[in-house]
């Protein structure tokens, strides 16, 4: 009897220390969900990492021998300019100070073996009878070319942090014209090319403004602009995608602009 007691009482106490070492419900799931979590962002990163070890893509080959750069005199669009030329491409640069973009033609002729034109349009002219002769120009310059790649760069940042009802009426309606009419405009100018050619990539500047945060007070009509970018790029990847084109957003989150 001692013996079936004592065996008894082990039981019992090896039962109560299994249920003890098991993990409650909620833990087991949590730790489920952050073992997807680390494997979705492992797989991401893995993807980067092929991305850049492999070949780089010939973008001539890939998509034709032209590319359009908006803003491509200073900062991000000089510096797109002349990584697009370094890859080969030709370029037509729409800008709308004529010094500043013979200044880059000039860079990147002396640097490259590539071709360049020039195309002086003030983007915030756009819906106006100066703008509307300016994007006719723009169509004359890329009319025959094989333009495979559109870089929508250009953007206005300004009026800067201020109260809607205090900015500038002029300034907004500047801005307005050229982060979203402008950018439209453009875009409607090459596309025909792509769809004709069966192939084409598009790539619009974005803004962190759009991901980083819900909303984005005193730069509201900025931030706004830059939420219409993001959903103009994610509807026309999936329009053009089965004719060969590819659109994207670039979005920058530095400074959150």
């Amino acid at each position: 009897m001692f013996y079936l007691r004592e065996r008894k009482k082990r039981l019992e106490m090896g039962a109560l220390l299994f249920r003890q070492q098991q993990e409650p419900a909620w833990f087991v799931s949590l730790a489920i969900l952050g073992a997807l979590h680390v494997a979705a962002v492992a797989f991401r990163i893995l993807s980067h990492l092929v991305l850049l070890l492999r070949r780089p893509t010939d973008l001539c080959h890939r998509y034709g021998a032209w590319a359009v750069v908006t803003g491509p005199t200073s900062g991000m669009g000089r510096s797109v300019a002349l990584a697009l030329a370094q890859r080969g491409l030709n370029l037509v640069l729409v800008g709308r100070d004529p010094a500043k973009l013979q200044d880059i033609s000039d860079t990147i002729s002396c640097t490259y073996a590539v071709q360049t034109k020039t195309v002086v349009v003030d983007l915030a002219l756009i819906a106006t009878p100066q703008g509307d002769e300016a994007l006719r120009l723009l169509r004359h310059a890329v009319a025959g070319l094989d333009v495979g790649v559109l870089v929508n760069n250009a953007g206005l940042a300004k009026p800067c942090a201020v109260y809607l009802h205090e900015a500038d009426v002029e300034a907004w309606v500047r801005m307005i014209r050229v982060n979203l009419w402008a950018l439209t405009e453009v875009t409607a100018a090459v596309l025909p090319g792509m769809v004709e050619r069966g192939r084409g990539a598009i790539v619009n500047i974005g803004s962190g403004t759009t991901l980083a945060i819900p909303s984005f007070p005193l730069l509201s009509i900025y931030a706004a602009s830059k939420r219409y970018v993001a959903q103009l790029s994610r509807s026309l990847h999936v329009e053009y995608r089965g004719k060969g084109i590819d659109v994207q957003c670039q979005v920058r989150t530095w400074g959150l602009l």
